[in-house]
C-alpha cells in the first residue's frame, strides 16, 4: 500500500520546515479560522490555554479535511501564557516591543498542540508545554534586537525565534525544543510512522 497523503493545515513556515527537515513531505493548506473569536470565547468561559490550543488545532484540521479525502490532516496551534495573560502574534514592531517588555524578566509558558484528523475523524492529538524565562535585558538591547530581526518578530506568538537571535533574550529554557517552535514533533512523527508516513 502507498503511504497516505499528509496535509499540514497551517500557514506556518516554521512548522512546514520542521516536517521537511525531518524528511516528511506534506501538502500545505492554510485554513480560514477566526482564532480571535475562539480565544475570546475561551477567556470568557475560563478555559485553560491548553484546551484552547487543542480546540484551535482540531478546528484547523477539520476545516481542511473535507478538501483532502483519505489524507492525514495535521492541525496545530500554540498559546503563550504569562501571569494569567494570553499573548498573540504581534501586529507590528511596536506591538512586538511592548510584548517583549511585558515578558522581560518573567517566566512564561508556551503550549503547543497537534491534532490529526482523517475524513472528519480525530485520530490522535498531543499537547505539550515548555517554560521559558526571559532575562532582564535593557531597552537599548531590545531595540537593537528588533532592528536586526525585522519582520521575523511578527511570525511567532512570542515575538522571538529561539532558534536564532531570540536565544539572546533568555536566561533559562525548560522543555522540548520542537514544542517551543510550535509543534510536538517527535510524538507526531511516531504517530505518522505507525500510519505509513516515514519509515517504521
Amino acid at each position: 500500500m502507498s503511504a497516505p497523503v499528509l496535509v499540514l493545515a497551517s500557514g506556518s513556515r516554521t512548522r512546514a520546515a520542521m516536517l521537511e527537515q525531518a524528511g516528511v513531505s506534506a501538502i500545505l493548506d492554510k485554513p480560514l479560522v477566526d482564532e480571535d473569536e475562539v480565544k475570546a470565547a475561551g477567556r470568557a468561559e475560563g478555559v485553560p490555554a491548553d484546551a484552547v490550543a487543542e480546540a484551535l488545532a482540531e478546528l484547523k484540521a477539520q476545516r481542511i479535511t473535507r478538501r483532502h479525502p483519505g489524507a492525514l490532516v495535521v492541525g496545530a496551534d500554540q498559546m503563550l501564557e504569562c501571569e494569567g495573560r494570553w499573548f498573540d502574534k504581534p501586529a507590528d514592531r511596536a506591538a512586538a516591543r511592548a510584548q517583549l517588555l511585558d515578558l522581560r524578566g518573567k517566566t512564561h509558558r508556551l503550549v503547543s498542540c497537534a491534532v490529526v484528523v482523517r475524513d472528519g475523524e480525530r485520530m490522535w492529538h498531543k499537547v505539550d508545554s515548555a517554560r521559558l524565562t526571559m532575562r532582564n535585558f535593557s531597552e537599548s538591547f531590545l531595540d537593537d534586537y528588533l532592528d536586526r530581526v525585522g519582520d521575523e518578530v511578527l511570525h511567532s506568538v512570542g515575538a522571538y525565534q529561539l532558534e536564532g537571535l531570540g536565544a539572546q533574550l533568555f536566561q533559562r529554557v525548560e522543555g522540548d525544543f520542537f514544542t517551543i517552535l510550535g509543534l510536538p514533533l517527535l510524538p507526531l512523527l511516531g504517530f505518522l510512522r505507525v500510519h505509513g508516513v516515514g519509515k517504521e
